[in-house]
């Protein structure tokens, strides 16, 4: 009789989160360090890609989960958060995961980053800031300087730019942090700490857009570490933020609350949802 012998499972590798599709960014994109920074940090993080969930809405950045070996629901504008919601609620033993873009998550997505961060979901939303809508070729956004002069709008806006990390830290959010997309080894490590945070984790990553906005090359320059990482005192960590330059990388805040508990809803099967939207003929 032939001993049985339980081989240990490989560790996982970045390559298996990579769908082998071609990404179509432009040559330059901060959003190629992102994904290959996700990428590392999934297969450091261990769940394989069945059990990962990427949500996203539209927008250059949005495209991310096309590139993703892992389940992915690319949606409609500005509602990425919504759907990663109720994936999470329906699903809460998966990792979920809502990627997306400046002008996708901040403007017409505002009213869905504002709930998601109060309701404190077990999730990570990862937002590449250019501050300009590439698709759109080269719209101001809601994080555009006010001066940024453009062919769509000469002179600037003369609008202040929105602070997502200031309103995330008041909406209620329990663990905010920046990177960038130049450091991709503190940005691995920051995704990282993002899908292991028991809580909505925001993160917020400076991506250049090469295309529309070619100065921002000069953040590389211009990003240093945050001051400190503050816990627990949402006051001082918003003090904090809007002091901040915009440029300081790391944990900004941490807020040890507890999670909602998604585990506590109801599961539905299948053949139940379909009893619901079953159609009388």
């Amino acid at each position: 009789m032939t001993a049985q012998t339980t081989e240990k499972p490989r560790p996982l590798e970045p390559l298996d989160f990579h769908s082998g599709a071609t990404p179509i960014w432009c040559p330059g994109c901060g959003d190629y360090s992102v994904l290959s920074s996700l990428e590392r940090a999934l297969a450091t993080h261990g769940r394989p890609p069945h059990e990962v969930v990427l949500v996203s809405g539209i927008g250059c950045s949005s495209r991310l989960p096309a590139y993703t070996s892992c389940y992915g629901f690319h949606g409609v504008h500005g509602r990425a958060l919504a759907f990663a919601s109720g994936v999470k609620f329906a699903r809460p033993d998966l990792e979920v995961i809502a990627v997306g873009g400046d002008g996708d998550g901040y403007s017409i997505g505002g009213n869905h980053f504002i709930h998601a961060c109060r309701r404190n979901l077990d999730m990570l939303y990862l937002v590449m800031d250019n501050r300009v809508y590439g698709m759109t070729k080269g719209q101001p956004s809601p994080t555009t300087e006010s001066d940024w002069d453009s062919d769509i709008a000469p002179g600037g806006l003369g609008l202040r730019p929105f602070d997502p990390l200031a309103l995330a830290v008041a909406a209620g959010a329990t663990l905010i942090a920046r990177g960038f997309a130049g450091r991709p080894e503190e940005l691995t490590e920051l995704i990282l700490e993002g899908i292991r945070w028991p809580g909505f984790a925001f993160l917020e990553v400076l991506s250049p857009c090469m295309a529309f906005r070619s100065e921002e090359f000069g953040w590389k320059e211009s990003v240093h570490p945050a001051a400190r990482t503050i816990k627990d005192d949402r006051a001082v960590a918003h003090a904090a933020i809007l002091a901040d330059d915009g440029f300081g990388l790391g944990v900004i805040f941490k807020d040890h609350r507890s999670v909602n508990p998604t585990q506590s809803v109801t599961r539905a099967s299948l053949e139940d949802i379909e009893r619901v939207f079953a159609v009388c003929r």
